[in-house]
């Protein structure tokens, strides 16, 4: 089950990063589309940004923002402070990321239960977004299977007694 779930993380860090990288292609051409249409307004003519550009990179955020929280949580990406870590017991540390290891369980599954309402509340709604005109509630589930997935992963690290290497930042 572990070796499974860790392997999801990591396709869904790299769904992410697929996501992250569309974002910057769009964002690429669009630029470019300014920069030309300065050039031509030069010479009278005109070329036009790309339609509905602030809607595609707002929703696309929102669903690859998420993906990576996992995978953090699979490499111990969680913030502790190495000065006062590395000089503690064992012990300690290993109560540190069992601790740890609750409280993001326990955060995850706030966020997903808010997220679900979002959800709900956008898909009754028909809430689209302004010039795509696409419907917004699809852009959650990637979200809320992010955070199904760090909650699973904390979980399993919160029971797991094999030893694991903490990096901590």
């Amino acid at each position: 089950m572990r070796n499974f779930l860790y392997r999801l993380a990591d396709y869904f860090a790299l769904g992410g990063g697929l996501i992250i990288m569309t974002i910057v292609f769009v964002t690429t051409a669009n630029v470019s589309a300014f920069t030309l249409n300065r050039i031509a307004s030069m010479f009278g003519g005109q070329v036009a940004g790309l339609s509905g550009y602030e809607d595609f990179v707002r929703l696309a955020m929102s669903s690859a923002a998420l993906m990576f929280f996992p995978l953090a949580q699979v490499k111990h990406g969680h913030v502790a402070v190495d000065i006062f870590m590395n000089k503690a017991p064992v012990w300690l540390q290993r109560l540190t990321d069992k601790c740890w290891s609750v409280l993001i369980f326990l955060m995850a599954l706030f966020l997903m239960y808010w997220m679900i309402i979002g959800l709900f509340e956008k898909r009754a709604d028909h809430v689209v977004v302004g010039v795509l005109n696409w419907v917004e509630w699809p852009f959650y589930i990637p979200g809320i299977l992010s955070l199904i997935l760090w909650a699973a992963i904390a979980s399993l690290q919160l029971f797991d007694d094999e030893p694991t290497e903490v990096s901590h930042v």
